[in-house]
């Protein structure tokens, strides 16, 4: 199709429903609403009214009602394409939707690819690339966190801090390329001192955005939370509590669980995605083996891993397990919240979370000591550099009961709290796109090469090759630098009528 003729497509999700909405935007689509519309009015056509206008009517074809709806009228530029759009309200039937779609293709509309709608947007500078992008987000948006920060990214937000980076870098480069249309006068147009303190300060706040993606991209798809532990120790009983179903097998059978299982929770608008996985022990059963490869594969992708270990084992055998854990590669960097399931049965390790009381002493199975005044705290263990020298200070200890369910509301406490702490170093702005991430991944290398160049005192051409580099990457996150094979890259993606 030439680009602006009519597209049409349903932006409904596929199936049955009470009501489906069709769209039609190009510069003949109010033309071919003409031949298919039937106003209830019999007043003027549907190419004569004025946008931002309802209309009531009939959908004909050959004389043969189709089916009654309302067309909501946009005309260019105030639309969301851009051009001139119609949206066709109907009823929710298979066969009226196609129909209706049907018709709109034989009186010469082209059936609209992936995305199109919001391409054309794009295009029509409605929108840079970056906030289209953030259209596709917010689509599969699916907690409030996630929703927040795509709805930052829409109003623009993150493509402002682009801008801004992108045009104070262009002075100096077109400073320095004016000095080498004087490079016989060995004049100094750019001044270096200056250039020196931005490349600093952009290189700092593209290391905080790229940082931020770790972040972002796990707030995107559900913040991994894995359930690690010796089999028996409550792994999938808790993952059951959290979810609320019966969605593990629970056995007294040591090694039921096989194969990791997991799905999403949603904690005061954050998406978790909790992984139960198979028990860690040595075995010489083939298939629990591979279920432990893959535990240690789910923990080398996670945020944050529930540790499970048994509230009545001995001190020594937990920290042996924490520090034959803390040897793997898969451990390296995660935050650790000990749990010591079965609490119930263990006199004083619930006064651990709760505080309730002042306590002494240690517990007579488990030989851990307590401090005193832990009431008010989310506590990590006041006591665990002494008993859990393996824990890091970012590490968590927690005695709960899946059984009574003590302990949970903590927990979730804690990993929000976890959450909390890994945005707050990120300020307002959050990478959520790997498209975005790669690019400023790669200004930032080039900004880096700039600022080694200009401590080397390069000569201007080499330092505006760096700069121009920077550029290229920033102007291809909001599309001020783009190609037809991004393009199809980025809407290929999109639903079809979006």
């Amino acid at each position: 199709m030439d680009q602006g003729s009519a597209i049409a497509a349903i932006a409904t999700p596929p199936g049955r429903g009470a009501i489906a909405l069709l769209r039609l935007s190009g510069i003949n689509c109010l033309a071919i609403c003409d031949k298919i519309f039937l106003p209830a009015d019999n007043g003027l056509p549907v190419s004569e009214r004025p946008a931002s206008t309802i209309h009531y009517g009939k959908i004909v074809d050959k004389g043969q009602m189709i089916d009654e709806v309302l067309i909501s009228i946009f005309r260019a530029p105030r639309s969301y394409t851009g051009e001139d759009l119609v949206e066709i309200s109907c009823h929710g039937s298979v066969y009226i939707q196609q129909k209706i779609l049907e018709l709109l293709l034989n009186h010469g509309a082209g059936l609209a690819k992936p995305g199109e709608f919001t391409q054309r947007a794009y295009l029509n500078g409605k929108m840079d690339l970056s906030q289209a992008e953030a259209v596709a987000d917010l689509i599969e948006s699916e907690s409030e966190e996630f929703h927040k920060v795509v709805i930052q990214q829409m109003r623009g937000e993150f493509s402002q801090e682009i801008t801004s980076l992108r045009s104070r870098l262009l002075e100096f480069i077109s400073l320095i390329e004016l000095e080498l249309d004087f490079s016989e006068e060995d004049v100094e147009f750019a001044n270096r001192d200056k250039l020196k303190f931005l490349l600093s300060k952009l290189s700092l706040r593209l290391e905080s955005l790229t940082n931020s993606f770790a972040f972002g991209n796990a707030l995107k798809n559900g913040i991994p939370v894995v359930i690690a532990g010796k089999p028996n120790v409550g792994k999938s009983t808790l993952l059951n509590l959290l979810l609320m179903e019966e969605k593990a097998l629970v056995s007294e059978i040591p090694g039921t669980t096989r194969d990791s299982i997991e799905d999403v929770i949603h904690i005061d608008g954050i998406s978790f995605r909790f992984i139960d996985t198979a028990g860690i022990r040595e075995t010489s059963d083939r298939i629990e083996i591979m279920g432990i490869r893959r535990t240690m594969e789910k923990i080398r992708l996670s945020t944050v891993v529930l540790l499970m270990a048994d509230a009545s084992d001995p001190t020594e055998q937990i920290n042996h397990l924490l520090e034959e854990l803390r040897k793997k590669q898969e451990f390296k960097d995660k935050t650790i919240i000990l749990l010591l399931n079965k609490s119930d049965l263990v006199p004083g390790t619930r006064n651990l979370i709760t505080g309730s009381a002042d306590i002494t002493g240690s517990s007579a199975k488990t030989g851990i000591g307590w401090r005193k005044q832990l009431s008010g705290k989310l506590l990590k263990s006041i006591a665990r550099k002494d008993h859990f020298p393996s824990l890091k200070e970012s590490d968590y200890v927690l005695g709960i009961s899946a059984k009574t369910k003590s302990g949970l509301e903590e927990m979730k406490t804690i990993l929000l709290n976890i959450v909390k702490q890994s945005k707050s170093g990120n300020r307002d702005l959050v990478v959520t796109n790997i498209r975005h991430y790669n690019a400023l991944k790669k200004a930032h290398e080039a900004v880096v090469r700039a600022s080694s160049g200009l401590e080397n005192q390069l000569s201007g051409d080499l330092l505006a090759m760096d700069i121009r580099e920077v550029l290229h990457y920033l102007g291809e996150i909001t599309g001020e630098i783009t190609t037809d094979e991004i393009l199809g890259n980025i809407f290929k993606n999109f639903c079809i009528g979006k």
